[in-house]
């Protein structure tokens, strides 16, 4: 085993003992009425976590029809114990104040810093991200004079408050390369043939844009929508027309990201804060951002056109 798969089964493994807190904070909760199934739910996605490489896919495929079972019948609830008071919440804003985001954007500072120093050491950067978070969960430390067990409390209770949505993203990433895999963007730029004319830039151009938004609509992932749309649309009725292919995938991936802003689909940007924020609707964040998605997809729609071509 390489240095860049040790490092990232480090990873999972973590990620995979917080899953188990998760699942032990559900067993203990006596007033939660599904806690035997919501405990459930975490034990095995802590099991595909730490043990997924070393275990046969059926088993893993398994596991996921499994929770997805226990999340359709709503049988995933997140525990009320070890919840902090309003008082004490108000206490601990009012002192810390603004400093609370100083972590926050040094999480992504030092990420882009560490992936720069990964990339002197020829290992992979997808390992920065895990590295920065644990040296921005030092600088909580500093900055809020917690205690140590409070990494592990805040950590699963925030993981418990999230749910099910939390993993919805890595879910789709797969859905999108199963659907590369199946042929869907062959499907598509059939379909697209019969309706965009030849040799139209600029309708190539638009059927490529608002496929992206559309497609990361449904799937909720904009980099899933990107090999399949861009094997579909953008290359042959974009870039075979003589456009720049760095120009085209670099639009053509963030006009998918105005679909994003637009579906519930991608949970960890609009259904993920709604449920921290606690809002009453849960779809509040999707409406407050669909104007300016749709400003921006058109933006995206010349600006391919122009510099592109």
């Amino acid at each position: 085993m390489d240095t860049n798969t040790l490092i990232g089964e480090f990873f999972y493994i973590i990620i995979g003992i917080i899953f188990i807190l998760c699942g032990v904070y559900a067993l203990k909760d006596k007033a939660l009425k599904t806690r035997i199934p919501t405990a459930l739910f975490w034990f095995i996605l802590a099991f595909t976590f730490i043990v997924g490489p070393h275990i046969p896919r059926w088993i893993t495929g398994l596991c996921i029809l499994v929770i997805a079972g226990l999340t359709s019948m709503n049988q995933v609830k997140q525990p009320k114990s070890d919840v902090p008071t309003e008082e004490f919440t108000r206490k601990s804003a009012d002192r810390i104040g603004n400093k609370i985001f100083i972590p926050a954007v040094s999480l992504a500072v030092v990420a882009v810093g560490v992936a720069y120093v990964l990339v002197e050491l020829e290992l992979s950067t997808n390992h920065a991200i895990g590295i920065s978070a644990a040296i921005a969960l030092v600088i909580t430390f500093f900055i809020t004079k917690a205690p140590v067990k409070y990494a592990q409390v805040d950590g699963t209770r925030l993981m418990m408050n999230v749910g099910p949505v939390g993993i919805l993203p890595q879910l789709l990433a797969a859905l999108g390369a199963l659907f590369t895999a199946a042929g869907v963007g062959t499907v598509i730029a059939n379909g697209v043939a019969t309706v965009i004319p030849d040799g139209s830039r600029f309708i190539g151009v638009v059927a490529y844009c608002l496929g992206m938004a559309l497609f990361t609509i449904i799937m909720g992932n904009g980099f899933a929508a990107f090999s399949v749309i861009t094997v579909g649309i953008g290359i042959p009725f974009v870039i075979l027309q003589g456009a720049n292919p760095i120009v085209v995938g670099a639009l053509g991936l963030t006009a998918g990201y105005c679909g994003t802003l637009l579906t519930p689909m991608a949970a960890n940007f609009n259904i993920m804060p709604a449920a921290l924020l606690e809002t009453k609707d849960k779809y509040s964040i999707i409406k407050s951002q669909a104007p300016m998605a749709a400003v921006m997809l058109l933006v995206h729609i010349f600006l391919m056109y122009f510099f592109a071509f």
